[in-house]
């Protein structure tokens, strides 16, 4: 079969691998019906979540069908049509019970406290196989399935695999209310997302800050106010907006790959910090293979973590879903602690808002697929990933579609 799959730092391949087998009796085949392109990907290529194992199939999100089942999954059957959550949980341990899926006890083969396992991660995650795949292998399917309603089509569904329960939990970690002001750093997928989020929980007023025009033209459709960092200093016009006060809650939907501003008055300030930044990224990154320009790490790994303390009133809440790994050792902890900031984090628990989500779509609360930009085959997987990787005009959020030339 097709998978997409890591050979190294800046190197990944469209390759013919074998298809995969049942190995344990709770175990799922599923055939790939769609699966997407993430920013969590990128990192891995990039080389600031590092720790890939060449030869993993890349990839975490996937709608597919049920080919075949272990002996030991009892909810479902071949030929369902089915979401795959990105994290993978047993259903079964104290964390999945309480709802915390993403630090499941027995998913990760590394241990319990080995942290999130999810497809097509680093060794440290599993490795498990990931999802850009004509085929895949799903462990503990009666939890790592979600069988969907005739209502949800495959592009509704694939944003429901990742991106949008990532960027709801986020919401939810923010701990946003009804008339609450929010600010939101990165409008990528999940950010896109984050802003639909804190509108359904009630928010009263969203500011979305990113510099792509095609983003910040999609967040200010969904009624957010855009902030381009690169034309203005987004804590100067955050504070002028709200009196000076700023925002009771901040998502950080950005991560280790942030970038400084290269103009405008904010860049004055980046600059001072240019020679702190080149050494966190030194520091995260030990390896990097940027080429023709794809695959250059973001030059300032602690620029939207620090915007987002400097942009929450006193006593704020700030939230982060955007992705740093363990080499990640930068935070304005002080400055946090002086102002009696909650900080919340983690990694999304994927199987506990998936199957709320799926009726909120299949009830027509919400569209997800206003969000996707690009439907594209697997064929063609290498350029989609150089033009998302290049926050090309347009590409937010990019499907594939195996078996379709």
């Amino acid at each position: 079969m097709k998978a997409v799959v890591f050979h190294g730092v800046g190197d990944i391949r469209l390759d013919d691998v074998p298809e995969p087998k049942i190995q344990e009796p709770t175990d799922a085949i599923i055939q790939v019906t769609a699966s997407a392109i993430c920013g969590t990907d990128l990192h891995m290529i990039r080389g600031t979540f590092p720790g890939m194992k060449p030869g993993t199939i890349l990839g975490h999100e996937a709608v597919g069908v049920v080919q075949e089942i272990g002996s030991n999954v009892r909810n479902l059957k071949v030929g369902d049509r089915v979401v795959v959550p990105s994290t993978i949980a047993c259903g079964y341990c104290s964390y999945c019970r309480s709802g915390y899926h993403s630090q499941c006890d027995n998913a990760n083969p590394n241990g319990p406290q080995a942290g999130t396992a999810f497809f097509g991660g680093p060794q440290a995650t599993g490795p498990f196989n990931g999802l850009q795949a004509e085929y895949a292998r799903i462990p503990y399917a009666n939890a790592g399935l979600v069988k969907l309603p005739k209502e949800v089509d495959d592009d509704q569904a694939i944003l429901i695999s990742d991106i949008f329960p990532t960027a709801y939990f986020g919401a939810e970690l923010a701990e946003i209310e009804p008339g609450d002001t929010v600010a939101i750093f990165g409008c990528g997928p999940v950010g896109q997302f984050a802003i639909a989020s804190a509108q359904l929980l009630g928010a009263g007023r969203i500011f979305a800050v990113d510099t792509i025009p095609s983003r910040l033209e999609m967040a200010q459709a969904q009624g957010a106010e855009a902030i381009d960092f690169n034309k203005e200093d987004p804590i100067e016009v955050i504070q002028s907006l709200t009196g000076g006060i700023g925002v009771d809650r901040a998502i950080d939907a950005v991560g280790v790959d942030a970038v400084a501003p290269n103009s405008g008055p904010a860049a004055e300030k980046a600059q001072q910090q240019s020679q702190q930044f080149q050494q966190e990224v030194q520091q995260i990154a030990p390896q990097t293979n940027p080429q023709n320009g794809n695959w250059h790490p973001g030059n300032a790994p602690s620029q939207a973590l620090e915007w987002a303390v400097q942009a929450l009133a006193k006593a704020g809440t700030l939230s982060i879903i955007g992705v740093y790994p363990l080499t990640h050792k930068f935070f304005p902890i002080g400055m946090a602690m002086n102002r009696n900031l909650t900080i919340k984090m983690g990694n999304c628990n994927h199987r506990k808002y998936i199957p709320s989500l799926v009726d909120m779509v299949r009830s027509g609360a919400i569209d997800p697929a206003q969000i996707l930009t690009q439907v594209q085959p697997l064929t063609s997987v290498i350029d989609a990933y150089k033009a998302f990787d290049r926050r090309q005009a347009g590409w937010v959020k990019v499907e594939l579609v195996p078996g379709v030339e």
